[in-house]
């Protein structure tokens, strides 16, 4: 597909998932796969374009338990080369290995957050800023209810970021 008219393109999968897989209806799907669709290469109408990948799946099994804290404080301007991989932005519900958690009346976690801090603050800060905030929120505004089942009792989640955006995006 061209894209030359966009300014970006933005990708949002809410589904179940593994390790670097998300789980479709009928099949598996590497999550690396998806990104290779819209790299420089395969996809060069969107070369020095953001490319934005949201994630809502479980990355593993294990569950964050938490830890109690306390408080602390280019060269040549008619040609050059960027990555393959340039522009990207992965935005994971949870880190890698670990469950993403979901509440059953108001859904997960990190859409819930993400959708809200988007609403709140778009106008006021960059990209990055916003995902830092709702890393921060899900991090410490959640917490697994699960009285009867101790091994997922009071557990936490934190998103994960990867970028190899080269500037700042704002709305």
């Amino acid at each position: 597909m061209d894209h030359s008219i966009y300014n970006c393109f933005v990708v949002c999968v809410l589904t179940h998932g593994s390790n670097g897989i998300l789980h479709t209806k009928d099949k598996k799907f590497d999550t690396n796969k998806m990104f290779e669709y819209f790299t420089g290469t395969n996809c060069p109408t969107l070369v020095g374009k953001p490319k934005l990948f949201f994630i809502q799946a479980c990355q593993g099994e294990m569950f964050d338990s938490g830890v109690f804290v306390h408080d602390s404080p280019l060269t040549s301007p008619n040609y050059f080369m960027v990555p393959n991989y340039a522009d990207f932005l992965i935005f994971y519900s949870t880190f890698p290995g670990f469950y993403s958690w979901r509440n059953v009346e108001n859904g997960s976690w990190f859409i819930q957050t993400l959708c809200d801090v988007l609403d709140d603050y778009s106008q006021k800060f960059d990209l990055m800023t916003l995902l830092t905030i709702v890393s921060q929120k899900v991090a410490l505004n959640y917490e697994s209810k699960v009285p009867n089942n101790f091994s997922m009792h009071r557990k936490k989640q934190i998103p994960c970021v990867m970028s190899t955006l080269t500037r700042l995006i704002a709305f």
